[in-house]
């Protein structure tokens, strides 16, 4: 062999090995994953222009405050209409079911001087009673959710006006208000951040990295793909680092919302049904696809009863939480809540067809819609301009839904 022909083989590149590149990972993990993290970056996109077209107002602690505090019945509305919604059904009698149960606790406070623990409780129970009469329509009558629901949006908002006898009740005890505009009270020493918020924030960094391990390690036990390590790290990263930045943004100000710690617990507690239980596999199984979940052994009029009783508790949650902020009880109170929260469902990723969806997407498309109503009135934009920009922001959500199914099946 000649010595040409030997420098030629010894500067020729090493064989392909068939694995691919960092960037053909990171392409490969965003496209098998485009329903999770294509709102996730809407969002973040939209956060980025309001802030700079706000001059940076959108970002400061008292804006991002008052922004947890006008989103949180509207993301708690969502969190119930997602899993009505991957049920495969619908609810429109939340938006009514918010104002009877604000009229009904400002009889019980304001009008006989119930306590206001006693009187949470109280509503709670006629909210689930509520989502009660309606699943037993629907479940074991049935009568389509969308009927249903739209005599109990009627039957609900008139009750309100009976209620109230047209009038607004106000006002009410201070420790019931603080549901919604209290904040975690501080402890510990002086520093520049409200302690308890900080010590929260790294609470739910610990806990969002090992629930990223353990479902990670789930999915290698069952021999399923997993995201390459490196890009493992680098989502871990980006988690604890946007977490940390909310909670120093509200420990600057007065600390977390009371509200928020409401919505964080329920997050928390209906992220572990949906995605660990039973009745969650269900919920999603009847969504799917009807005949083979009942075929399959799921009690199908049971987890349609459950599911608008729990619609039906979240929706009188909500209608406390609002009351509680605006101070008094209002036969308008909860107008259009409902279209809110099934706009949030679909922007946050669920399908109209049902079995698909989350409640962080819930949570995300909430805030989409809050961070966009926000911003649009920080920047001068009129709401009539508001109400054409959410519009189309819907019709793009569902429209992407259904280009993503096309391109799933294709």
């Amino acid at each position: 062999m000649s010595t040409a022909t030997q420098d030629t083989k010894s500067a020729a590149p090493p064989p392909n090995d068939g694995s691919p590149g960092i960037g053909t990972l990171l392409v490969q993990s965003l496209r098998a994953n485009v329903r999770q993290y294509g709102m996730l970056v809407a969002l973040a996109l939209i956060i980025v222009i309001f802030q700079i077209w706000s001059d940076n107002i959108l970002l400061r602690p008292l804006n991002v405050t008052n922004l947890v505090q006008q989103n949180g019945y509207i993301l708690i509305l969502a969190i119930g209409m997602m899993i009505v919604i991957i049920a495969g059904h619908i609810d429109l009698s939340v938006g009514s079911l918010v104002a009877f149960v604000g009229a009904f606790a400002g009889v019980l406070m304001v009008n006989h001087d119930v306590p206001w623990p006693l009187a949470v409780i109280l509503c709670l129970l006629v909210g689930a009673a509520a989502g009660a009469w309606q699943g037993f329509w629907i479940a074991y009558v049935g009568i389509p959710s969308f009927i249903v629901t739209l005599a109990g949006m009627l039957v609900f908002r008139g009750g309100t006006q009976i209620l109230l006898d047209g009038q607004s009740l106000s006002p009410f005890p201070e420790g019931f208000r603080k549901i919604s505009i209290g904040f975690i009270p501080e402890m510990g020493p002086y520093t520049q951040y409200h302690n308890p918020t900080m010590v929260i924030g790294l609470a739910v960094c610990a806990a969002a990295v090992w629930q990223e391990w353990r479902g990670r390690q789930q999915r290698a036990a069952y021999e399923l793909d997993v995201m390459p390590i490196g890009l493992f790290y680098v989502k871990c990263a980006a988690i604890v680092a946007a977490v940390m930045a909310f909670a120093m943004t509200l420990s600057s100000w007065h600390g977390a919302p009371v509200g928020l710690l409401i919505l964080a617990g329920l997050m928390v507690i209906f992220s572990f049904v949906m995605r660990n239980t039973v009745v969650g596999r269900h919920v999603y199984a009847l969504g799917g696809n009807q005949p083979a979940a009942k075929l399959s052994g799921v009690r199908d009029k049971r987890v349609t009863f459950m599911v608008f009783v729990n619609m039906g508790l979240l929706a009188a949650l909500a209608g406390l939480v609002f009351t509680a902020r605006l101070g008094s009880a209002t036969p308008s109170a909860g107008l259009n809540f409902e279209l809110e929260a099934i706009a949030a469902a679909f922007i946050g990723g669920a399908s109209a067809s049902g079995g698909v969806g989350t409640v962080l997407g819930a949570i995300i498309g909430g805030l989409v819609l809050g961070v966009l109503n926000n911003g649009m009135s920080l920047v001068g934009i009129g709401t009539e301009y508001q109400q054409v920009i959410k519009g189309l922001v819907l019709l793009a959500a569902v429209g992407f839904d259904i280009w993503n199914k096309r391109r799933v099946g294709s």
